[in-house]
């Protein structure tokens, strides 16, 4: 049987990276849970090398720029990522009277879990996993332009800079949640 998913051949490299929930599911619609993606992040910064360059948490996916420092890996903070988030974020739907989703939710996750074997109860994100390495200064800036355009295009803002859980806000150096090392790309 073939895995699905790309393999990351340069750990040490920069990556764009998309997350997406199970069925397309909104659970990123409530704060509580964005909140839990920044708090993992801001972890993996802390104890796992990681760089956040860009990001934008939207109601049922993530984009993230990153890259790690060398004694780190781009799959163990990919995995870690993923299994922390997933297993917080459940938990808090679990016990959370206040979702008025939580049946249907618990339901969607029950049943995605069941398509795949490596799932013990609930699946939140999808297993495939499509990272692009990006190796020239105008790919990188393409892949930030698109990711801070996000919440534009999908009509949650005028200014990309004015939502809140992107890092457009760190770029334009106004308010921000999560310390960012921005990739400030000169490109003619």
């Amino acid at each position: 049987m073939t895995r699905k998913g790309y393999i990351i051949h340069d750990q040490q490299a920069i990556y764009y990276m998309t997350f997406t929930v199970v069925g397309w599911i909104d659970v990123f619609s409530r704060q509580q849970y964005r909140d839990i993606i920044i708090e993992s992040l801001k972890y993996c910064q802390t104890h796992k090398g990681l760089h956040l360059h860009a990001y934008v948490i939207m109601s049922n996916h993530m984009h993230l720029v990153v890259s790690v420092d060398e004694k780190f890996t781009i799959s163990d903070f990919v995995r870690d990522c993923k299994k922390f988030t997933a297993k917080r974020i459940l938990d808090d739907i679990e016990v959370n009277d206040d979702e008025s989703r939580r049946e249907w939710m618990l339901h969607q996750f029950k049943y995605y879990a069941s398509r795949h074997s490596r799932n013990e109860r609930y699946q939140l994100w999808e297993h495939d996993n499509h990272f692009i390495e990006l190796s020239s200064p105008a790919f990188m800036q393409q892949k930030i332009d698109y990711i801070h355009q996000n919440p534009v295009k999908a009509g949650l803002v005028y200014r990309a800079e004015d939502y809140v859980y992107s890092s457009a806000s760190n770029y334009a150096e106004v308010d921000k949640i999560i310390d960012v090392d921005c990739l400030y790309l000169n490109i003619l």
